[in-house]
């Protein structure tokens, strides 16, 4: 059987809510994923280094501080240079307005999950759409 599903769970930012995060991570843990939380306030290079070296599936950045224009496609820029971006799957959730999704799709979010959003849809999304090796 291959490796489990692994995900890094990141709070990029100054946000200081990690409720959500921690959520999504547990649920992630229970359907048999390998989780790993960064904690609070990374950077995007730190999210970066973390997902290059525990080489994980996806990256699942949860982001309430309303910076996630910048910071969510400065992660996938980070790893477009690191040459991973095509092997990691990039998801984004969080309080984020419906008219920005498209623009962080457009710049290499798979998809963005808001408050309220079952965590068995997330499951699935990771599930049906990871780019393994």
């Amino acid at each position: 059987m291959d490796r489990p599903i692994r995900v890094l769970v990141a709070k990029p930012g100054l946000d200081g809510h990690d409720r959500g995060a921690k959520v999504i991570a547990r649920a992630l843990r229970d359907a048999g994923m390998e989780v790993i939380y960064t904690g609070l306030r990374q950077t995007p290079e730190q999210i970066v280094a973390a997902a290059v070296q525990e080489d994980v599936d996806v990256v699942a950045m949860s982001i309430l501080s309303g910076a996630h224009n910048t910071l969510l496609p400065k992660v996938v820029q980070l790893l477009k240079e690191e040459g991973v971006a095509d092997d990691i799957l990039i998801i984004g959730g969080g309080v984020i307005p419906d008219d920005d999704i498209p623009f962080l799709k457009e710049n290499g979010i798979a998809e963005i999950f808001t408050p309220g959003t079952p965590t068995g849809d997330t499951i699935e999304f990771i599930k049906a759409n990871i780019k393994r090796k």
